[in-house]
């Protein structure tokens, strides 16, 4: 009879949860590079904006400034979305942690079982073995026991007819 883990049945939804997790993990990870990528994208913005300042019309400058304030006010925005999605990445990262080692205990549960299993058909199979041994045993000796009467018997014929 091959092995059959009790818990299968657990392990495999413990093991369904922890890959829906990853991939709500992934989801935040993709976030998290999102806001850094939109915090680059802003940035690089503002230093194009400071560099267009440079070299255009002075009347344009409150214009510029105002833009550039602008900028600024959209950099900080954009770095508090990245906190949250940094925030939000980490609390999914220890839930999956916890997950994984739920998975982990069972795995290793099922492992000891099946070592056991395996010493208990072992065990098993050498009892039989030994069952075997002895059943044979028995019957050679009454085999030999057979041949020694039947000899024996020749034996007083001969003596006997004599």
């Amino acid at each position: 009879m091959p092995f059959r883990y009790r818990l299968q049945k657990v392990l495999d939804f413990r093991i369904r949860k922890k890959e829906e997790q990853l991939t709500v993990v992934q989801k935040a990870q993709q976030a998290v590079y999102e806001a850094e990528e939109n915090i680059r994208k802003n940035d690089e913005e503002i230093n194009m904006t400071k560099q267009n300042m440079r070299q255009a019309d002075p009347m344009m400058y409150e214009t510029y400034d105002n833009y550039l304030i602008f900028l600024w006010d959209k950099a900080e925005k954009l770095e508090q979305i990245r906190i949250e999605a940094q925030k939000k990445l980490d609390e999914e990262k220890a839930i999956l942690v916890k997950l994984e080692q739920g998975v982990k205990v069972l795995e290793k549960h099922k492992e000891k079982n099946r070592e056991a299993y395996i010493a208990e058909e072992k065990a098993a199979e050498l009892k039989q073995y030994s069952e075997l041994g002895v059943t044979r045993y028995f019957r050679q000796s009454q085999e030999r026991i057979e041949e020694e009467q039947e000899i024996l018997k020749q034996l007083e014929d001969i003596d006997g007819g004599s």
